[in-house]
């Protein structure tokens, strides 16, 4: 599983990057910050989800999105243990973001 930081995740999606970014956290967490474009499937959610909806595409470049990285980093094992071959994620989350990509952003 590649490992993304903040400001790299930043380069990529501004040079046109088309991945799926998805959130795993709660739907409460979102409403404290999310990055733009993000679809949000809670953690609990990812089993059943598997081959439909956002995850239907085992093949497309999945960044996983989470508070500090280690949610995301738990459901990017899965995936990949699931079959899906582009799974990367965001090292340090949403924390990371706001503190290296958007310092407007809520913090929690």
């Amino acid at each position: 599983m590649e490992q993304l930081h903040a400001n790299d995740l930043h380069r990529r999606l501004e040079a046109g990057w088309l991945p799926l970014l998805l959130d795993v956290r709660e739907p409460w967490e979102l409403e404290i910050a999310h990055i733009d474009g993000s679809h949000s499937l809670p953690m609990n959610a990812i089993p059943s989800s598997l081959g439909q909806g956002v995850l239907e595409s085992r093949e497309r470049e999945i960044v996983l999105i989470c508070h500090h990285g280690v949610r995301s980093q738990q459901v990017g094992r899965y995936l990949e243990h699931s079959g899906y071959s582009q799974v990367i994620n965001l090292v340090g989350g949403v924390d990371a973001w706001a503190d290296q990509v958007d310092p407007s952003m809520a913090t929690y």
